[in-house]
């Protein structure tokens, strides 16, 4: 009998990845479970529940329910390192940075799977609801990536910067069922986590919300809130030009539609104070405490440099929609290295900027500085620091980080 493939599943101590262990049980592979513990600052959880301890019970409960061997795994240094350190940095340059994404692309996918590779595993899993499939391009095999089948659920955006090789040992059990089903399934299974709630919160700190986190790291610095009018100039001449092929745009009226708005003070006016511009993000409403308005107010911009926070009042304000962004030609990722664009040629993709949010058509046009993509809508809230990914159908084939 030929010897059983060997992989590693992340048990997060979730329902997900505990009926992804028990498929591939079933499926005849030599399971191992391993939970990944990322943090243990208790000094920034706002409750007093330790949300990994729980988590790791859980996780051991379910490892030992399906008779499969269990370790836990302390990769908190690492994490810190690539991820908490990456975020303030972003938050401190007035960026949005995505944890999630990172830690799938640094953490779960790369140091996670090295270890799994010490254990001689040939591959790793995870709970995450995305599929993967493999073609061969030129006689030699190519792995996609694909959304999950639960509409819902789909989680390759968080996926959207792994590489062939990481694609290559990674095995997503439970890609083609419904949410319900996998609960069905923990069910029938009699699995601790059956009916546990998804986690909430960062990827890594459990019961803690981001403001909060962000406060205890980034000293707050009072400036000002400054409203700016509707009609701005500038918001026209950023519109998409019609008549004229995009293909044919020049660079200048390119980054005018691509490239975030500078604003100043002086194009508007004073409304109140803020306790430190990296606390906020473009599209954000909640927290700026100014009232009086009328229309609820936006965040449109803000500019950690002078610390100040440039708004719109209601949610039809200009500044909140961006008919185009860009993507610095270090920061493209191919998912798909065999569809790569080549300088002065133009495609057609799905996009989205964040979880969840339904694709949209955009045209994108390599440039000698990286990839100009303008959108067939207007999208609102695009932050710098966030990731785009695009997609043919449902398959993902890249994603970048907007500048």
């Amino acid at each position: 009998m030929e010897n059983k493939k060997r992989v590693v599943v992340g048990l997060s101590g979730g329902v997900d990845s505990s009926v992804a262990a028990y498929l591939l049980k079933e499926q005849g592979y030599e399971v191992i479970g391993m939970f990944m513990k990322n943090w243990h600052d208790e000094s920034v959880t706002i409750s007093n529940e330790c949300p990994w301890m729980e988590d790791s019970t859980d996780a051991m409960l379910v490892a030992e329910k399906l008779g499969i061997p269990f370790q836990a795994i302390d990769l908190s240094e690492e994490y810190k390192d690539r991820i908490v350190d990456y975020m303030f940095a972003e938050y401190k340059a007035g960026r949005t940075p995505n944890p999630d994404i990172l830690c799938n692309r640094e953490i779960k996918f790369d140091i996670f799977l090295k270890a799994a590779q010490k254990l001689k595993a040939d591959f790793v899993a995870t709970g995450h609801y995305c599929q993967k499939d493999e073609i061969l391009v030129d006689g030699k095999p190519v792995y996609r990536l694909l959304a999950g089948a639960d509409n819902g659920k789909d989680q390759s955006y968080f996926l959207c910067q792994l590489n062939q090789e990481q694609l290559s040992k990674a095995l997503f059990p439970i890609g083609h069922l419904q949410k319900s089903e996998v609960r069905k399934i923990a069910k029938e299974q009699n699995l601790i986590t059956a009916d546990k709630k998804d986690s909430q919160g960062l990827c890594f700190i459990g019961k803690v919300r981001l403001p909060d986190f962000l406060q205890q790291q980034l000293q707050p610095k009072k400036g000002a809130i400054v409203v700016i009018p509707e009609d701005l100039p500038i918001y026209n001449e950023r519109k998409i030009p019609e008549g004229i092929d995009q293909e044919d745009f020049d660079m200048e009226t390119l980054e005018s539609i691509c490239l975030p708005i500078k604003y100043n003070p002086e194009q508007g006016k004073k409304l109140g104070e803020h306790n430190g511009a990296h606390y906020f993000t473009v599209g954000q409403r909640k927290g700026l405490q100014v009232g009086g308005t009328g229309k609820p107010l936006f965040v449109i911009a803000t500019d950690t440099k002078e610390n100040v926070i440039y708004t719109g009042l209601g949610e039809d304000h200009p500044g909140l929609n961006r008919f185009g962004l860009f993507v610095p030609k270090d920061e493209i990722h191919w998912i798909r290295e065999d569809l790569k664009m080549e300088i002065g040629e133009s495609r057609r993709y799905l996009s989205r900027i964040r979880y969840r949010q339904p694709l949209s058509w955009a045209t994108y046009l390599m440039k000698e500085n990286g990839l100009y993509i303008l959108f067939d809508e207007a999208q609102r809230g695009v932050a710098s620091g966030q990731f785009i990914a695009w997609y043919d159908g449902n398959e993902s084939i890249g994603s970048g980080v907007i500048f």
